[in-house]
């Protein structure tokens, strides 16, 4: 007995141990998901980034734990009662007590940090710079508060587990399966942006394919690369004008037509941002992958008169480290550029030493955007492969790589924004070298790599421009002296100087006595030092010498892409004090934020190392950051709402373990593919759910956080207006070229100091896909605008959707909406008299229409025939584009009930 009584007083004892610990371990303070979102509401305003009252911050972990300005450290941890921080969160003098002269934390509140103290203070990471762990996926069991008829067809794969679990948590019950045809609408809008085909409507009628065959089907058609273009392009701030006052035009279209391709080959996301953020540094890069990096040159290009190109030039710099920050890791990384991240663990120096990837570019703000790429064609595409191959035979490789680079970029070179110390001469426009009779400048630090030549990009109307360029100043070595002849318009052309080896100063000197006082000799756009061509005593030089001259002064297509400085021409990156880029600090080198993943030194410090640090699997960021953005695209929302923020003060996950489930698929089994990941969200349960509502539903969940019903929201501006001209039959089916100007209402555009206007395009370019449409920045397409597009002068991750009364003006009224609208009705003419209202509504929408909407059709019918055949002159508007002998009363009221299906709410919107 006593042995059995011991036996039992030891097994309580260790029960009650157990109870105990189990209970301290479920109070134990979470510093992420319960300090964090209050240190950050209260106290981080006055101790943060920003501000450090009292030499007391509480950012970083080593700022909370050291000496305030009294000597001590404010929190002690495993100690609350000695914290100064605790304690001053309790005092009654309300000079004294924190949050000052704001009302005080709650009693809960306060608690959550007394514990946190107590427990030591243990500080944590933010659950977003933590890699991502593939999960569990849940188990989920229908009787678990599923009723059979609910969930029958809800789980189709793991994603519907985790939605599952969390609907269960929240009381809710997932919608049943939308009917067939909605679901075939919505995954043909959602992947191609387009409604679809007739022949894909027959075969998914009939049953001849299986939902995934439909799938497989949509994420090949070549629409989906259109579609998804124009989500990626807002990321990219593509347009295609320079930006600011001027804006004038500029040639981008091969990088959207680089995009499309790319996103319709499926090519890993891994491979896509390389491309685009350091193209240029890999390996023998091809045309493609030059042609990528122009993501970068999407950035906005001042050449007003006046603008100091260096300020302009920063400014892109400090655009492209916000772009990569935002786009690929949901980071607000702006903030950091004049002080330490308010809310996130980014210090000041991250900015700088992120920035510092992207201070080595060639360009510099010209006015013609140097470095561009040329784009040959034809027989000149055969003499640069020829020139290719003559160094190849007699240079080496590495010159062979020089000489085909100045044949497609011509770097490098050095702008004459670079000239100081002008006498009798000026910056013409701020941009170019102009010099007068007598005239001088200085070009100092020059490199000419011991170049036979010095290259002159320049215009002139003048003869007799004599040039001499001395070695060091006026006294100094003449290196050269020519005359530069009149020209028909700008031209490269080359001129002999004395080998010479590194730095030099070199000094211009220009004559021209038959000119006037101030009177301009010529314009110099840049100047440049290229090696020579190998093989000068060989069979077939002087041919291909002549070749080269020719090449460089060849008009072709091009393209503005990034460039790195070479190693002479390197910059160094320093600290803007308080963010203000004239005040220099200390210098600082290309690194990555500390609280992310660890730098791989077999990376080289530069934009392709920067890269492969961001496609890295330790990632914690970039994964999750594609994940949430392409679920968004489809269900409207993100698992994480705040699409730009996965920072401190973004909204919480609402499903954490579906979100790293999703990076970790995304990365490890779908070999960072996007179209695969598409697929495992279009084939869940969750996406197929009906998309109606109901009132106990709308209360419990109004934005569908918790997706107990299908995806409902309106489509994009550039959906809304190509499923108008497809549903019409005018949508041409050709891809890729310059961007065209559709018709847009009269006098929308207009330019300053150019002349540009909006000349409509003609032929099948008039019905192109809105993805090729022309986008000015100060004034984008009207259309596009009211319907939430944006003018993407900056990266746009999320666009706002709105519902006013100018869209529905829009559709009614705009010349697009009304040709398409007229076309329709020539359609509906050929059906049978009774049935064309009825025809349209199912070519539009899928469905039959209901009574009570084909009465109040026809009504709207008979109404505007009566009102044409009372008053001929009111169809004018309605058949401006039929034919004359075609116009007809009962033709112009159709166009009218075309023009009203267009603006119903169902044929607006998905689902």
């Amino acid at each position: 007995m006593k042995k059995s009584g011991l036996f039992i007083g030891l097994a309580s004892l260790l029960l009650a141990g157990t109870i105990f610990f189990a209970l301290s371990r479920e109070k134990e303070i979470d510093f992420s998901t319960q300090v964090k979102p209050i240190l950050n509401q209260h106290c981080i305003s006055c101790h943060g980034g920003v501000k450090k009252n009292a030499g007391f911050s509480l950012l970083f972990e080593e700022e909370a734990l050291a000496a305030t300005e009294s000597g001590h450290p404010a929190i002690v941890p495993g100690d609350a009662g000695s914290s100064e921080f605790i304690s001053r969160l309790k005092h009654e003098d309300p000079e004294l007590r924190m949050p000052y002269d704001k009302p005080p934390l709650s009693q809960e509140e306060i608690k959550i940090l007394t514990d946190w103290v107590n427990q030591g203070a243990s500080w944590g990471k933010h659950w977003a710079y933590e890699p991502p762990q593939k999960p569990d996926v849940p188990e989920t069991i229908l009787q678990a508060g599923f009723s059979s008829e609910s969930s029958g067809d809800f789980f189709r794969n793991d994603i519907d587990h985790f939605i599952a679990a969390a609907l269960k948590n929240k009381e809710l019950l997932p919608s049943p399966e939308a009917d067939p045809m909605t679901i075939l609408r919505r995954l043909s809008l959602d992947l191609t942006g387009l409604p679809p085909d007739e022949e894909l409507v027959e075969k998914w009628e009939s049953g001849s394919i299986t939902y995934e065959t439909l799938v497989d089907e949509l994420l090949a058609h070549r629409g989906f690369g259109e579609k998804w273009a124009s989500w990626w392009l807002d990321l990219a701030r593509y347009a295609d004008t320079k930006g600011y006052e001027r804006d004038v035009g500029r040639e981008m279209w091969a990088f959207r037509d680089w995009v499309i391709k790319a996103l319709n080959q499926d090519m890993p996301f891994d491979q896509f941002t390389i491309e685009q953020l350091a193209g240029d540094l890999l390996p023998d890069p091809s045309l493609d992958q030059l042609t990528a990096t122009a993501f970068h040159r999407n950035t906005m290009n001042n050449d007003e008169g006046g603008t100091e190109d260096e300020e302009f030039r920063v400014a892109a710099v400090i655009d492209r480290t916000n772009t990569t920050f935002e786009v690929w890791q949901s980071t607000t990384m702006a903030c950091v550029q004049c002080h330490s991240h308010p809310y996130d663990p980014f210090k000041f120096e991250d900015y700088y030493q992120s920035m510092a990837f992207f201070n080595n570019s060639r360009d510099e703000d010209t006015h013609g955007e140097e470095p561009k790429l040329k784009f040959y064609q034809g027989e000149d595409s055969i003499q640069v492969a020829n020139i290719k191959s003559w160094v190849g035979e007699h240079g080496n490789k590495d010159l062979q790589e020089k000489m085909e680079n100045i044949l497609l970029f011509q770097e490098p070179k050095y702008h004459a924004h670079l000239a100081e110390d002008f006498e009798n001469g000026e910056l013409i426009d701020t941009k170019w070298l102009g010099l007068w009779d007598d005239g001088s400048c200085y070009f100092r630090g020059m490199n000419t790599g011991g170049s036979a030549y010095i290259y002159l990009n320049y215009w002139t109307g003048n003869e007799g421009n004599l040039l001499t360029i001395r070695k060091g100043g006026p006294e100094g070595e003449v290196l050269s002296q020519f005359r530069l002849g009149k020209t028909d318009g700008r031209e490269i052309r080359r001129f002999p100087i004395k080998d010479i080896q590194g730095e030099v100063d070199l000094y211009f000197h220009m004559e021209n006595k038959t000119l006037g006082p101030q009177q301009t000799t010529s314009a110099i756009n840049w100047i440049a030092f290229f090696p020579d061509l190998p093989g000068k005593n060989q069979p077939g030089f002087t041919e291909t010498e002549k070749s080269f001259l020719a090449l460089l002064n060849t008009n072709t297509p091009t393209l503005p892409i990034m460039i790195e400085n070479p190693d002479y021409m390197k910059r160094e990156t320093r600290i803007f004090e308080r963010g203000n880029w004239l005040m220099k600090g200390e210098e600082v080198t290309p690194d990555v934020p500390e609280v992310l993943n660890a730098w791989n030194p077999d990376w080289p410090r530069n934009r392709l190392g920067l890269a492969y640090w961001l496609t890295s699997k330790e990632n914690p960021l970039t994964a999750r950051t594609m994940a949430n953005r392409i679920w968004a695209q489809l269900f409207g929302r993100g698992l994480v709402a705040t699409l730009e923020d996965m920072g401190t003060q973004s909204e919480p996950p609402s499903h954490r373990e579906l979100l790293d489930w999703l990076a970790m698929r995304f990365m490890h089994e779908h070999d960072w593919q996007i179209k695969p990941l598409i697929k495992d969200m279009v084939l869940s349960g969750t996406y197929r759910q009906s998309s109606l509502s109901s009132a106990e539903l709308y209360e419990k969940d109004p934005d569908n956080k918790w997706y107990a019903r299908g995806p409902r929201f309106r489509l994009s501006a550039e959906q809304i207006r190509d499923q108008a001209l497809a549903v019409s039959g005018l949508l041409s089916s050709k891809m890729y070229g310059k961007s065209v100007m559709p018709p847009q209402p009269e006098n929308v555009w207009q330019t300053v100091y150019n002349g540009e206007s909006w000349n409509t395009s003609e032929g099948e370019d008039r019905y192109r896909r809105s993805v090729y449409t022309y986008l000015k920045r100060t004034s984008p397409y009207p259309s596009f605008i009211t319907f939430d597009a944006g003018s993407r002068e900056v990266c746009t991750i999320d666009r706002t959707l709105t519902n006013t009364p100018l869209q529905a003006l829009v559709t009614m009224n705009d010349p697009v909406y009304q040709e398409a609208a007229f076309h329709l009705a020539v359609q509906m003419q050929k059906i049978p008299e009774d049935k064309p209202i009825a025809w349209a509504y199912k070519k539009l929408l899928l469905h039959p229409i209901s009574p009570n909407k084909q009465q109040q059709l026809e009504q709207l019918y008979q109404y505007a025939l009566n009102d044409f055949i009372k008053e001929p002159e009111a169809m004018a508007e309605w058949l401006q584009f039929a034919e004359e002998e075609s116009k007809t009363p009962e033709l112009a009221a159709l166009a009218v009930v075309a023009n009203a299906l267009m603006n119903l709410d169902e044929y607006l919107n998905k689902s």
